[in-house]
């Protein structure tokens, strides 16, 4: 089989587990199509580093853990299969990578650039998209213009100047948040290899020690921290729930993040951290 028909075999996969089979144009509408597609179908997840294995970020291992075996991933997972699919449609993209602001102090210290997004450049310009971002994933494709509110599905973004790159903000309950800062440099898929790396392995990653989910749906975002499940309503208040048992995580991981965790065996005794 040419390398063409398997490239073909892995993006017809890819779109048929995000629901959207016949998203096959690179254009604008498309791109919408595709990361609204791809965010509501495969959550945000780090069971991996949680289950203490090692996180593939090569082609054939991403197809085979998000594609076919039903799961989720992290930023470098969620974006790199993203751009091997937008590649074999035919768009224009571009790896860029930021540093983490979310739920720091401002004046905290320096984040490694541990975060991965993308540049498309499109006729209408270049864009940005980002389908791994946890709880606060861009579900929609923002415009590369500073200073502008974007509506999204979820959440108005807008990227704020910051000296040769841009802040990531979105605006929740009427405040606007910074998430990340990046700039446009070019980054490689060895960059990635370090950063996930780092994450998966070193003794204070967070990635380690706790467990997170996240997926957007309609009109609210489900996320999992540790034993709390939270659901964020998009026009109405946030639920929080402490769930009791392993069990209950289990099927929350199921049922609210569509994650088949069926060949995680040691999944119980990982949970069981948590309580």
């Amino acid at each position: 089989m040419s390398v063409t028909s398997t490239a073909t075999l892995g993006l017809t996969a890819y779109l048929d587990r995000i629901g959207a089979p016949g998203a096959r144009a690179a254009d604008l509408p498309t791109l919408r199509r595709i990361v609204a597609a791809h965010t509501a179908s495969i959550a945000f997840e780090n069971l991996d580093a949680f289950t203490g294995r090692d996180v593939r970020l090569d082609p054939d291992g991403l197809v085979a853990k998000l594609v076919h075996r039903g799961r989720g991933g992290w930023c470098f997972e969620q974006n790199l299969l993203l751009r091997g699919a937008l590649d074999a449609l035919g768009y224009r993209t571009t790896g860029l990578a930021a540093r983490v602001l979310w739920g720091r102090p401002a004046d905290a210290p320096v984040t490694p650039r541990g975060h991965m997004l993308l540049r498309i450049d499109l006729p209408e310009g270049p864009h940005v998209v980002d389908v791994g971002f946890g709880g606060l994933t861009l579900t929609g494709v923002l415009a590369l213009e500073p200073e502008v509110e974007q509506t999204t599905p979820h959440e108005p973004f807008r990227l704020w100047p910051d000296g040769p790159g841009f802040v990531m903000q979105a605006r929740i309950g009427g405040d606007w948040r910074p998430l990340y800062r990046f700039d446009l440099a070019e980054q490689h898929l060895v960059d990635y290899e370090v950063s996930s790396w780092y994450l998966t392995h070193h003794p204070a990653s967070h990635f380690r020690s706790g467990l997170m989910a996240a997926r957007p749906d309609i009109d609210r975002r489900y996320a999992l921290g540790g034993a709390t499940l939270s659901v964020h309503h998009l026009d109405g208040p946030t639920e929080r729930r402490t769930l009791e048992t392993p069990a209950a995580v289990r099927r929350a991981l199921e049922e609210q993040f569509l994650l088949d965790v069926s060949e995680l065996p040691d999944l119980e005794t990982a949970l069981a951290r948590l309580f």
